[in-house]
């Protein structure tokens, strides 16, 4: 029996992922190092705010115009201290597919309700809903008691947040020795965190179907796929010597091992 609930997406191509739910353990952990690195930053922030502030009220008293300053300067201080609050979730979840520090820390990921990358729409909405979850607790209520583990920011902006893990496969898929031999020295020369669970959806669906295609056809799709990959990974040319078929047989068993780690 698992002790992680596990949702089911099937894409517009008709593939199935299976992705495991983050948890509510894993969510305030992340949490918690979110918050403990903006309290950094704020803290900067506030140190710098008040040599400004100093700065500026001088200044007011040099030309004889004090009233209401301080006012609005703590209302400039509040406008900023929200913006980079908002900004924080919005700026690495947008930035880095889903994921803050923390949640890059802990191995998970927000995530579309269709499997694909949550975008700059979504991570704005869970950032403004933020501070109604917290109300009297509402947010974590959501999380344990409903199925899919959402909070009402998440309801709102059609979100899961998943454990960064790859899809389960549900067959066993035959990779050449050659293939294997090549994953660990992508595995030193690329960054596979810019592969999404969807890119690794395309892979397996082809690895699974290429025996019922003609050979053409199969020539085709493979160059196609990549040169997909090419781009996704920012890989200009392929190691030398190998086939597109290899390559590609390369890239799904070494996204593998590194989601493993």
């Amino acid at each position: 029996m698992s002790l992680f609930n596990k949702v089911t997406i099937q894409t517009p191509e008709s593939v199935e992922l299976e992705f495991t739910l983050a948890g509510i353990g894993s969510r305030t952990l992340a949490l918690f190092l979110d918050y403990l690195a903006l309290s950094l930053i704020t803290a900067l922030l506030s140190a710098l705010s008040v040599l400004i502030q100093g700065a500026l009220v001088g200044l007011a008293i040099f030309l004889g115009g004090t009233d209401n300053i301080e006012l609005w300067l703590r209302a400039i201080a509040f406008l900023v201290f929200s913006a980079l609050y908002i900004g924080y979730f919005v700026g690495f979840e947008t930035a880095w597919q889903g994921q803050t520090p923390g949640k890059r820390v802990t191995k998970i990921r927000v995530i579309r309700d269709n499997g694909k990358p949550e975008g700059a729409l979504q991570a704005t909405l869970r950032a403004l809903m933020r501070p109604v979850d917290y109300i009297l607790f509402l947010g974590f209520f959501c999380i344990i008691l409903s199925k899919q583990e959402k909070r009402i920011g998440d309801w709102l902006a059609g979100t899961l947040v998943v454990q960064n893990e790859r899809p389960a496969v549900s067959e066993a898929l035959q990779i050449s020795n050659k293939a294997k031999s090549l994953a660990p020295k992508l595995l030193q020369t690329v960054d596979f965190g810019r592969l999404l669970p969807d890119d690794f959806a395309v892979i397996r669906d082809y690895l699974q179907r290429r025996l019922l295609l003609t050979k053409q056809a199969e020539a085709k799709l493979s160059a196609k796929l990549t040169r997909d990959l090419q781009q996704i990974l920012a890989l200009e040319t392929l190691p030398s010597g190998i086939t597109t078929d290899t390559f590609i047989e390369a890239v799904y068993w070494a996204y593998q091992q590194d989601s493993g780690r």
